[in-house]
């Protein structure tokens, strides 16, 4: 297979360009939404300043809505945090319910900009590999942006991981506009060359629906 030498790099560059901007985009809405009601708990200040009665049930939905806000904020940056640590070490030993559940947040706004509803079906246990987590993070990536491209009528994209024999599976499921794609529309060139990295195989099932990321268990066996 023949990719260019800096493919890989550039793909990730552009994954983490990607996923930064969204991210930091929603946490300056949440802000947003925390410096207005700042300004209405301000306005409540000056009434009581005045004398003016204030009242209790307003302030209180107030100070919920900032308490929502920075909640919500925070789990972007936590989020944004464990992303950026991924790239740290080349090669660890991951759960891929973890994965998928970090790509899943990385990418919510993504998701609902396009309508679709992702179900997730974590398994049980936890589903180890050893292998490149921020590569790993990319092509998952590379394969949902695909999924929710075809969803179809649907709207949906299921996400399931599992063991086998020697490693384990990524599947995507409900692809509903999978049968009327052409074969050769995916894997594109930056999703081969991150497979040919992660020593994974990519399989299509049209007539199910479903795309199947099967991983090794160590990437350095």
């Amino acid at each position: 297979m023949n990719c260019k030498p800096d493919m890989i790099g550039e793909t990730g560059l552009h994954f983490f360009g990607k996923m930064s901007a969204t991210n930091c985009h929603d946490i300056k809405n949440a802000l947003a939404i925390i410096n207005e009601n700042i300004g209405l708990l301000q306005d409540f200040i000056l009434m009581s300043e005045k004398g003016m009665a204030i009242d209790q049930e307003r302030l209180k939905t107030l100070a919920e809505k900032v308490v929502k806000q920075v909640w919500r904020a925070d789990g972007f940056v936590k989020n944004m945090s464990r992303f950026a640590h991924s790239i740290d070490e080349p090669v660890v030993n991951v759960d891929l319910n973890e994965i998928l559940e970090l790509v899943k947040m990385l990418s919510s706004r993504f998701v609902s900009m396009r309508g679709v509803t992702l179900r997730p079906e974590p398994s049980t246990n936890p589903v180890m590999v050893t292998t490149n987590p921020f590569l790993l993070e990319n092509l998952v990536w590379l394969c949902l942006d695909f999924a929710m491209e075809v969803a179809g009528s649907g709207k949906a994209v299921g996400l399931i991981s599992e063991e086998t024999k020697n490693g384990a599976r990524i599947r995507f499921t409900h692809i509903e506009g999978l049968k009327d794609t052409p074969a050769d529309l995916f894997p594109t060139e930056q999703a081969n060359a991150l497979l040919k990295a992660l020593k994974g195989e990519l399989a299509s099932d049209p007539g199910a629906g479903e795309l199947a990321l099967t991983l090794p268990g160590d990437i350095g066996s």
